[in-house]
């Protein structure tokens, strides 16, 4: 078998860059360990900037995302039993949406424009360096296969083999702390995300749909979800969101999902290594406080299907060769917006800590400056930024 661009991972940065790749006229196939049905149902990010959303419009992916996904103009900030709104439209002119990963999933699918062959094992990149590398893998009925290609795209995560095939120095931070998450058939409580900083920890109330929410709560590290009764969980969250707060309530419901993240920080540098290049998951994780982590995979396989069209349409590598530089741009960026938001609303245990954090938010939501800084990082800098 041979195509012009291997892809590693179906998930969503897998299926877009397929996707972006058949629109510039390069085939790809696409490679993944999981079943479909697996990939489809993992819970993942809900929020999507607006260069998410307009890149996601402009390829015709956009359709029932503006139909059923829900837009909002800002969030809250609670802090010091005071509820501030960040008015992001009123700041910068943009807005962010709530919609799943797996509802761009189910559109990536629906799509139909990738070649997907799941349930494959024992994935393994050769020859990257050269001009003409291969991936083999066993195929679901445990056949070996060799697919020869132009250009490898690893789109296959933290764990893929991927990663393990471009030699490169990486930076990493882990961090003191994890999210208990839930979801819960019940109504959202409001209008907006609610970030909150409480000296018991962080809390925040998402959402996905109207009928559907999603609520997290700091914990330690090595948390047992089983250790948090439903009762516990619904309890804490009225304290750390500041229920009764100026007439707000919290309206707890049924607990469908219980898990816990750990957060951590991760940039793999460069992102390309001969034939090989990286996106999404595969480079760089982010802690979910900024909401970045499927929007910086929109972003790498927006310039990565660019540049590999040029390269392998048209002869021209300059895009191909500028391609990690161009992506780690905006992953320091996202990195660093991720980490500041992360260490502005989690709490450690230190009263020193605990000021400097009061401080900035009070300068974040007093402040024209302060104010527009977050929002323009949270609603999303242009993709070519």
């Amino acid at each position: 078998m041979r195509t012009q661009v291997a892809i590693i991972g179906a998930g969503p940065a897998g299926l877009l860059l397929s996707h972006l790749l058949t629109r510039g006229g390069v085939d790809s196939v696409v490679l993944e360990t999981r079943s479909q049905e697996y990939v489809a149902s993992r819970i993942r990010a809900g929020i999507l900037e607006q260069s998410s959303v307009d890149l996601l419009t402009e390829v015709g992916l956009g359709d029932r995302l503006r139909a059923e996904g829900d837009e909002h103009r800002g969030i809250y900030l609670n802090f010091a039993g005071e509820r501030h709104h960040l008015d992001f439209v009123d700041l910068t002119g943009r807005t962010v949406w709530v919609y799943g990963q797996t509802e761009v999933q189910k559109d990536l699918v629906a799509a139909g424009t990738a070649d997907v062959r799941y349930e494959v094992t024992e994935v393994a990149l050769h020859d990257v360096e050269s001009d003409k590398p291969y991936v083999t893998y066993l195929d679901a009925d445990g056949v070996a296969q060799r697919l020869d290609a132009g250009a490898i795209a690893g789109c296959d995560g933290s764990f893929g083999p991927s990663r393990q095939a471009v030699p490169s120095e990486h930076f990493e931070r882990v961090y003191p702390y994890s999210w208990l998450g839930i979801l819960a058939d019940v109504g959202p409580s409001t209008d907006e995300l609610i970030y909150a900083w409480h000296p018991n920890g962080f809390a925040l109330h998402s959402m996905r749909s109207p009928t559907v929410s999603r609520l997290y709560l700091q914990v330690p590290n090595g948390t047992d979800p089983a250790s948090w009764s439903d009762e516990r969980i619904w309890e804490e969250l009225a304290v750390r969101l500041g229920h009764g707060q100026d007439g707000w309530k919290l309206t707890p419901g049924p607990i469908t999902d219980k898990s816990v993240l750990p957060m951590r920080s991760y940039v793999q540098t460069p992102m390309r290594h001969g034939r090989v290049f990286l996106a999404g998951d595969a480079a760089h994780i982010v802690p979910p406080t900024g909401a970045k982590g499927l929007n910086l995979a929109i972003a790498d396989v927006t310039l990565l299907s660019k540049a590999l069209v040029d390269w392998l349409r048209a002869g021209d590598s300059t895009a191909a060769d500028a391609y990690s530089d161009d992506a780690l741009r905006r992953v320091w960026r996202c990195t660093h917006f991720s980490w500041w938001m992360t260490t502005m609303l989690h709490t450690s245990g230190d009263p020193f800590d605990a000021q400097l954090q009061l401080s900035q938010l009070r300068w974040v939501t007093s402040s024209n400056a302060g104010a527009t800084g977050l929002a323009e990082n949270y609603a999303g800098l242009p993709i070519g930024f």
